[in-house]
């Protein structure tokens, strides 16, 4: 007992010590638990062979993550990734472990080892990488969705590949590690000490058997997850809601190991599940601790694992594998981003967040170890290789993070290709364009959006919104988008010549579109007008309308009278528009006109002539009947 204390003493105070200095230091919480456990395991000694026995406990840290990302997920979402995680996803690992195994024969590998070197080096981390993910809010990018997909896909490609080793083995008898670090031969015996649900089974019968445990799953999430959730409320303990939640992850991941299956791939299939259920948030909130945690110490264990007597004993062949593999998998990674589009800073995030080797790449050199497809030497050196490619991941994500602002002026020069279509175009998603394109969306109608400030376009559509950087004055853009057949054009763009020059193209275009656009001031919604647009919005003047609304409201004028007023001078104001339009002349300031000027000040006067009217008439009305007012003469506040 006094020894499980201690221990838990010293790997909670190099966390708490560690974490947050390099949190402050702007290095990340993964480099901090890893450097915590180089601290704790190599440099100081303070933990020995324990660190493998608490390294399995924590890999529950990344069961639990894929299980909360799972929550995250509705099914129809996960179905719209399909093409991703299977085209993306399948290619990466194809690739990456062909082309690995290659490299590997060519440094006299015998091809049975290179293979399972292959396939050990194509899988990623996805602790480190999700976990730095969601620190730096990425999951919602371009970027962030495709590693997601990859890392997915590595997930569900560990089955094949744990059933593909035994294939490879040299001998019927493999190694293990023993607890003093030495390596002992396992008998076939030893082979088949845990249990399992499909050992002995013919082929139909583990498929069979698989199948009811993932339906097994699917159906409990969906019927039996509510009557058990209220039977634990009418309890009225806190705590129950985290043991079931705590039982509902453990009993699914046994349930995948008794089939042979992954853990995460399980739990992550019962997050999508309860998704959409009202139990979501409860889960949430209760499994987020143990998961940070947990993963804290899977993190800590691989950096006290990590055997610097080997490193310093051949470091150039350690580093050089190191290099090599991450460079192979970085080049792969750089192709299928260009093959699917992925630009700028999403393309960098999804190549060098993807390169190192991953935490299942552990289960995989000890499984071929005991498979005898790897002999103990270079079960040390792959182990190794994979622990330094996990190290050196955060300080990739750094150097992405300090190239990023110059990876982002570089892509201000390259234009997206608009690849979609819309009912409505807007050119434009600044604060005008936004109100338009939400109220749009909001009534169930398409939009496309195009605008030529990078950061903005980048930012909306992590909200989900359909938005594509360039120029939405350049016709190309606009038929790609969709002109030929949209039914509207919103111009919401700032700069009055650019907004100016796009209405008198799209006009050209489309003499049949309907065309809104947004004018900084009043000249401007003349010369708009005459360019063709049908219906022009003075940016300031509705919110300038309703702002005079409330201090007629509070001068003592009711709601209705305020509202009166507001409408009397709208339309008055949109007459005298229409009117004015056609006096004013192009290239001759207002002032200088002085049939313009002249009408302006009859169209004041009647202005003020029909609000006097207007306000006669209602008190003719109400005939002195006024409601109870508050302070400021104030009715009730305006519903808006």
């Amino acid at each position: 007992m006094e020894e499980f204390l201690f221990q838990a003493t010293i790997y909670l105070g190099a966390a708490v010590i560690a974490v947050p200095l390099a949190a402050r230091l702007g290095l990340g919480s993964v480099l901090g638990y890893l450097g915590a456990g180089i601290v704790i395991g190599p440099l100081f000694g303070l933990v020995g062979s324990e660190a493998q026995d608490i390294q399995h406990f924590a890999e529950f840290g990344v069961v639990m993550m894929l299980f909360l990302i799972g929550l995250e997920l509705d099914p129809r979402a996960l179905w719209d990734m399909r093409r991703k995680l299977l085209g993306l996803g399948g290619m990466q690992v194809l690739l990456t472990t062909g082309a690995i195994a290659l490299a590997a024969s060519l440094l006299g590998f015998a091809p049975t080892v290179a293979l399972a070197i292959g396939m050990i080096f194509a899988l990623s981390s996805t602790a480190i990488v999700l976990q730095t993910l969601s620190e730096k809010n990425l999951m919602r990018t371009g970027g962030g969705r495709s590693t997601f997909s990859v890392l997915l896909a590595q997930d569900i490609a560990v089955i094949p590949m744990l059933a593909i080793l035994p294939l490879l083995a040299v001998t019927g008898i493999g190694m293990a590690l023993a607890p003093d670090g030495s390596m002992t031969r396992l008998s076939e015996d030893d082979h088949h000490h845990a249990i399992s649900l499909v050992d002995g089974l013919p082929a139909w019968g583990v498929t069979l058997v698989t199948i009811g445990a993932v339906a097994a799953i699917i159906l409990t999430g969906i019927y039996l997850t509510r009557p058990v959730f209220r039977y634990i409320h009418h309890a009225r303990l806190p705590e129950m809601y985290t043991a079931l939640a705590l039982l509902m992850v453990v009993s699914i991941a046994v349930l995948m190991q008794l089939v042979g299956l992954s853990p995460a791939l399980g739990t992550f299939l019962a997050g999508v599940v309860l998704a959409n259920s009202e139990f979501r948030h409860e889960l949430e909130s209760d499994l987020a601790p143990f998961k940070g945690l947990l993963l804290g110490l899977f993190f800590i264990t691989v950096g006290a694992g990590i055997n610097f007597t080997l490193f310093f004993d051949q470091p150039a062949l350690i580093l050089g594998y190191t290099a090599g593999m991450m460079a192979i998998k970085a080049v792969i990674l750089l192709g299928l981003a260009m093959v699917f589009k992925l630009r700028g800073k999403d393309r960098w995030l999804f190549t060098l967040g993807l390169a190192q080797a991953g935490e299942f790449g552990f289960v995989l050199v000890s499984f071929s170890l005991a498979q005898g497809v790897l002999t103990p030497g270079q079960s040390q050196i792959l182990l190794l290789v994979v622990a330094m490619s996990m190290l050196v991941t955060p300080l990739l994500f750094i150097l992405l993070d300090l190239l990023s602002h110059r990876m982002e002026d570089h892509a201000a020069h390259e234009e997206d290709d608009v690849d979609e279509t819309g009912t409505v175009i807007i050119a434009g998603i600044g604060r005008f364009g936004q109100i338009v394109n939400r109220l749009v969306r909001s009534s169930g109608f398409d939009t496309i959006v195009i605008d030529h400030d990078l950061a903005t376009v980048q930012m909306m559509r992590k909200f989900g919104v359909r938005g594509f950087f360039g120029d939405p004055s350049r016709p190309d853009l606009l038929n790609a988008a969709g002109l030929a057949d949209a039914k509207v054009l919103v111009v919401a763009l700032d700069g009055k010549a650019q907004a100016l020059a796009l209405v008198t193209y799209a006009r050209k275009a489309r003499p049949d579109l309907h065309i809104v656009a947004r004018a900084r001031d009043r000249v401007h919604a003349y010369q708009l007008n005459a360019a063709g647009a049908n219906d022009v919005v003075r940016e300031m003047f509705d919110s300038s309308l309703r702002a005079g609304r409330y201090v007629l409201e509070n001068l003592g004028l009711s709601e209705f009278e305020a509202h009166e007023a507001e409408m009397t001078f709208y339309h008055k104001d949109r007459e005298m528009l229409r009117e004015l339009a056609a006096l004013w002349q192009p290239g001759v300031p207002v002032v200088d006109n002085a049939v313009y000027v002249a009408r302006a000040k009859e169209f004041d006067a009647e202005l003020e002539t029909a609000l006097a009217a207007k306000v006669q008439k209602n008190d003719s009305q109400i005939e002195g009947a006024a409601a109870p007012r508050g302070p400021g003469g104030r009715v009730r506040k305006p519903q808006d």
